[in-house]
């Protein structure tokens, strides 16, 4: 006789979408939630981590109730709960986890805690229906662009990151400098279809450097608001531009952030002598940077697996990383703290 699936809820709450979903040690997705703020936050251009946690604080019991009720449980029918608890915003971390330390602890269940980036590797696993490790694993979101070593679901190891600003964080500053809506990320990849991505020679940091590997974008940013406003402390909304002007502008940046992306994701490839390449996050659903991936995993023989557009944003779906944590006995204590940076 078959034994019964194990259900698993998980939580994801570590910027500005409130998820949860039910998926089982099958890796079947039962059901699935996200509540986004993106109408909270747009008016700030950015996400504000005090708004975004009250949110959180809001919408969490609703989003639970929903998930289990998509996937016709009760609570005490869910089996196991787990929750990033690294890295994000530390106040919408904590609406999270409290929640799943609650949940476990009155249901006595067991409690996983996930890195959310490893989760964002792991929607490629979801997707792909088959095994994909080990692989290189690239995150590029609007608060994480790194690269890891991802030996099996439970053993990842960074190879390196951005030392100061994430890609998508770039892409919505420069949406702001150009006027454009937040998100910034398809608001700039819209507009950059129509612009000549050479007219602008914009900096690629470390591109040459082929002893490291690390990104760095505020750079490119100073680049892009000086290309606006010429040298000076000129307020860019002062400076009016063309639709061609804005658009080539965009496209220049665009493809200035992918060829860093596109190179250091091939140092990282030569570098471990892996043949497979996993990549999530927001940025992810970028279509340029999905084209350039693929002509690279098709130059250097490499089986490439991106995150479809539905996992790339966050989401609790990715969360069935929890079940290879499972699997391994891997449980966490209810002493289980968040950590706002990035755990290795």
């Amino acid at each position: 006789m078959n034994e019964p699936p194990i259900r698993f809820l998980t939580i994801e709450s570590t910027c500005d979408e409130t998820a949860a979903a039910v998926v089982t040690d099958r890796l079947e997705v039962l059901a699935s939630t996200v509540a986004s703020q993106e109408a909270l936050h747009r008016q700030f251009h950015g996400v504000v981590p005090e708004i975004a946690a009250r949110a959180h604080m809001e919408r969490m019991l609703p989003v639970l109730e929903s998930t289990l009720h998509k996937a016709s449980l009760t609570w005490q029918e869910v089996d196991a709960v787990a929750v990033a608890y690294t890295p994000g915003l530390v106040g919408s971390l904590l609406v999270g986890l409290t929640a799943a330390k609650t949940i476990a602890l009155v249901l006595k269940k067991p409690l996983i805690g996930i890195n959310h980036l490893h989760a964002h590797i792991y929607a490629c696993r979801m997707a792909a229906g088959v095994d994909v490790f080990p692989c290189v694993g690239l995150v590029v979101s609007g608060g994480h662009t790194h690269l890891y070593r991802c030996q099996s679901p439970t053993v990842f190891r960074l190879l390196g990151g951005t030392i100061d600003d994430a890609a998508g964080e770039a892409f919505d500053k420069v949406a702001t400098m150009l006027g454009l809506p937040f998100p910034g990320g398809p608001a700039v990849s819209k507009l950059a279809a129509q612009g000549d991505p050479r007219a602008h020679s914009f900096p690629r940091s470390f591109i040459k450097d082929r002893d490291k590997i690390a990104f760095s974008f505020s750079g490119l940013k100073t680049a892009v608001r000086y290309a606006i406003t010429g040298p000076g402390n000129k307020d860019v909304r002062a400076v009016h531009l063309s639709e061609s002007q804005v658009a080539d502008l965009a496209a220049s940046f665009q493809e200035a952030v992918v060829d860093c992306l596109i190179e250091k994701t091939r140092l990282a490839l030569e570098t471990t002598g892996l043949s497979t390449l996993c990549v999530g996050g927001g940025v992810a659903a970028n279509p340029r940077l999905r084209e350039r991936l693929a002509s690279l995993a098709e130059q250097n023989n490499v089986t490439l697996h991106i995150a479809p557009l539905s996992l790339c944003t966050d989401n609790a779906v990715m969360g069935a990383i929890a079940v290879e944590h499972y699997r391994a006995g891997r449980f966490s204590p209810l002493s289980l703290d968040v950590a706002s940076g990035l755990v290795r």
